[in-house]
């Protein structure tokens, strides 16, 4: 452990990342204390620029509501449904590509077949319909977020699976008697960890992006402030009042590039490869 995190610690980018990520938990943490008024609630009056009056430091939206407020509410939003919607994406496409690349032979073609059906629709396009035909909400939203992300998951744990199978330590495994699905709990997925961490982390980054995407057309929860949803309200008016729009959109890019920064830090130092060359 003292090495994994001398070896992250190395790496410059993966700590801003880390550094970057804090701050967001903590501003979603905070957000009750900071900002106990509701972020729908008008307060000032409309297109009030940043700074220009105490107590509303990002300035307010077309409506007079508190830009800070929805900035900090909203990324509770964004960090959920990146989440969630992670986790529910492994939990789906980590025993389908543990199973087709372990039993292989007719298991393998039909669950590959599943996966190239999902691959061949395109993700967000896909993701509107589903949001579309049912009705805009946190749940909608991160079921379809799920189901256009467990592809890549799949085919990743199947060519890591095909990799370990052969294994010396997988074949005294069958010879004691141990059950298929033992082994692939027990022997192999806990050495596909690494690779699968390293993708969940770049998948967080594109749930929130594509939920922002969502919101911003209109399809997110109508409940729930999201920082989607700020840059959409103040799209029509962006020559008028730049600010509404561009510290959601600047707070997606932070939130995205810490996720891709703690990525690439981790496949540095879980990549026994990029370890060799290192050395």
């Amino acid at each position: 452990m003292k090495d994994f995190a001398k070896s992250f610690a190395r790496n410059r980018g993966a700590v801003l990342g880390i550094v970057i990520l804090v701050l967001v938990l903590g501003l979603t943490l905070a957000a009750p204390l900071l900002f106990p008024r509701s972020p729908w609630s008008i307060v000032q009056r409309p297109f009030l620029p940043p700074l220009s009056v105490p107590g509303f430091p990002l300035g307010t939206d077309t409506l007079g509501r508190d830009l800070a407020s929805g900035l900090a509410h909203g990324a509770y939003v964004s960090l959920m449904v990146g989440l969630i919607s992670t986790v529910v994406s492994l939990a789906i496409g980590v025993p389908l590509g543990a199973a087709a690349g372990y039993f292989g032979g007719w298991v393998d073609d039909g669950l590959m077949r599943i996966t190239e059906f999902f691959q061949v629709i395109p993700a967000f396009a896909f993701a509107v319909v589903l949001v579309a035909i049912f009705q805009p909400s946190i749940t909608s939203i991160v079921i379809a977020i799920a189901l256009v992300s467990w592809p890549p998951v799949a085919r990743l744990l199947r060519g890591e699976v095909m990799s370990l199978r052969t294994r010396e330590f997988i074949e005294a495994a069958e010879l004691s008697g141990q059950s298929g699905l033992t082994i692939i709990w027990r022997q192999i997925l806990p050495n596909t960890l690494s690779p699968v961490i390293v993708l969940a982390s770049m998948m967080v980054a594109t749930a929130i992006l594509t939920e922002s995407a969502l919101s911003f057309m209109g399809l997110g929860d109508p409940n729930v402030m999201s920082w989607g949803y700020m840059i959409g309200a103040g799209r029509t008016v962006i020559r008028q009042a730049w600010w509404i729009s561009f510290f959601p959109g600047l707070a997606i890019l932070l939130t995205v590039l810490a996720f891709n920064l703690i990525g690439e830090g981790l496949n540095d130092v879980l990549n026994p490869r990029l370890s060799k060359r290192r050395s």
